[in-house]
């Protein structure tokens, strides 16, 4: 074919390693290629386990839509990450020879635990935690999620005994550690180490190219157990295992389906000659739902835990994200949109003896109309340690902060130097300092820095909780929102707006982002929603 070949690939290590290897197997055949890496959600939410996702195709869908709006020509995949049923248009265009297909247990110290009634494995997937629940009944299963690099590390500083890793992962990145052993007992996933090319079905060149990459024997066996996977109605987060493979011309099967504790366990085995193999998944898949299967699906998806969803009106970063419990799933808005005001160039000419400034959005507005060398600020007070941080580091030595407006305006009366000062806000202002200054016999030179326009979003009245960031935010919450969920408010100037409207208000320990999500986690803590206990 003429052309580039796009590879799309997620942006973890061990995506990129097999996106690279598909690259090379490619130009080994003369085809011109080009990667072109895409952050997909599941790399944006990497402390949630799947499960509570509740969506299958989390670490797929991105490449899809990439690939359905021609961004890309193919997408490179774990086989074990894509749906069992892909989306039209899209098709599966090659399955390159397996790998080790097997689950790897990482260990700290000594194996010596396994024979103990006490211990503690992490693992972010239902179908590893059933099955060493249902050999090691005694033993706790924590959550872990990230990529193989951050798992490694999380087990390194926790008090784990051990973690779960796909064996290939760690085998294909170069990371497996000498302290692990192969869980040969433990079924894989459906597709587990094997690497598969998604292209679009009306792209024949490409699916031309794809095609000589694949391995029929390994196409045809992940084939078999994604279909009994399928047969089942289990998403990637149901606790079912699978695995087929070739020995002499006959296809040996085995699948097992767990409830989510391992207390309950139905397994199933079949065999096929090669070739005559098209029953074998629904046979199998037959005979689980005949000994109880239906059943247990049925209690699988009535007792998974759904996860508390929280909205917050201000947009996270990912490693803010990182911060919630695992039991909580997040959205993220920004409620609120800024933009600096044009500032009469006479207000940076002038030496101005007392300066306030109220929020980061001021300093960050009047950067943009001047160079900090050309400030002539005496003395700056601010509101917030952050802004305080942001200040000193921008443009000079902070007099004087505190937490809220109030108590900056009580200082100011109390210990400012001479009797005016200008103040940088906003259009929209709901502090009382200026009329506290006035009232003290103070003169305020209001600068409105930069423009709040509300921005809001209907959200999904399913939210059990708000998070808020200022007066303002609540106010743009509620053009489009009923307050019936609980206020997380960062500070008190936030709480006293939300509590005009909410009837059940909280309040951050300190006005920082961080401590507004220790609330959150502490309100949900292990999935039980405490009484409210600050107004």
């Amino acid at each position: 074919m003429k052309g580039v070949i796009r590879i799309g690939t997620r942006e973890s290590e061990l995506a990129l390693w097999q996106a690279n290897f598909v690259k090379d197997q490619l130009e080994a055949m003369d085809y011109q290629t080009a990667l072109v890496p895409i952050l997909s959600e599941g790399d944006e939410i990497p402390d949630l386990p799947l499960y509570d996702l509740g969506i299958t195709g989390i670490f797929t869908k991105t490449l899809d839509l990439a690939m359905l709006r021609g961004e890309i020509d193919i997408a490179v995949h774990s086989l074990k990450d894509v749906p069992t049923v892909l989306p039209q248009g899209i098709v599966q265009a090659a399955v390159l020879k397996r790998g080790n297909f097997n689950d790897l247990l990482v260990y700290k110290n000594n194996e010596e635990f396994l024979a103990q009634e006490a211990a503690i494995i992490a693992t972010g997937s239902l179908r590893r935690r059933a099955q060493w629940l249902n050999r090691y009944p005694t033993h706790t299963i924590v959550g872990l999620r990230g990529n193989v690099n951050t798992r490694l590390e999380k087990l390194r500083q926790n008090n784990w005994n051990g973690a779960i890793f796909a064996a290939a992962g760690l085998e294909r990145t170069d990371q497996k550690p000498r302290e692990s052993i192969s869980l040969g007992w433990m079924l894989p996933a459906p597709g587990q180490g094997a690497i598969m090319i998604a292209a679009l079905a009306k792209n024949e060149a490409v699916l031309e190219a794809c095609a000589l990459l694949n391995h029929e024997d390994s196409a045809i066996c992940t084939g078999i157990e994604r279909e009994f996977l399928h047969l089942l109605e289990g998403g990637c987060s149901a606790p079912i295992g699978a695995l087929a493979y070739v020995k002499k011309n006959e296809i040996s099967f085995k699948g097992i389906l767990l409830n989510t504790e391992g207390t309950k366990k139905i397994e199933v085995t079949g065999t096929a000659p090669l070739g005559a193999h098209t029953n074998l998944a629904r046979e199998c898949a037959g005979r689980v739902l005949k000994r109880g299967g239906l059943r247990l699906m049925h209690e699988f998806r009535n007792t998974t835990p759904q996860p508390t969803a929280i909205y917050s009106t201000k947009k996270l970063t990912s490693g803010q994200l990182q911060l919630f419990r695992s039991s909580i799933t997040v959205s993220t808005e920004d409620f609120i949109k800024i933009s600096p005001n044009r500032i009469p160039p006479g207000i940076f000419l002038a030496s101005i003896e007392n300066v306030v400034i109220s929020s980061k959005n001021a300093v960050n507005a009047l950067l943009t109309h001047a160079p900090a060398k050309e400030f002539r600020f005496k003395n700056i007070y601010c509101v917030g340690r952050k802004t305080k941080r942001l200040i000193e580091r921008k443009i000079g030595p902070v007099r004087h902060v505190e937490n809220n407006a109030s108590a900056l305006a009580d200082h100011l009366v109390e210990y400012m130097e001479g009797t005016e000062l200008t103040y940088f806000c906003s259009n929209i202002r709901m502090d009382t300092l200026p009329d506290v200054l006035s009232e003290n016999g103070l003169s305020v030179h209001e600068v409105v820095a930069y423009t709040t326009k509300f921005a809001p979003v209907k959200i999904d009245r399913n939210a059990e909780g708000i998070m808020f960031f200022s007066p303002s935010g609540v106010q743009s919450f509620l053009l489009k929102n009923q307050p019936a969920s609980i206020a997380f408010c960062i500070g008190e100037s936030t709480a006293a707006e939300a509590a005009r409207h909410f009837p059940d208000v909280r309040i951050a320990r300190i006005p920082t982002v961080e401590s507004l999500i220790e609330l959150v986690n502490a309100n949900y803590s292990e999935g039980i929603k405490m009484s409210n206990t600050t107004k």
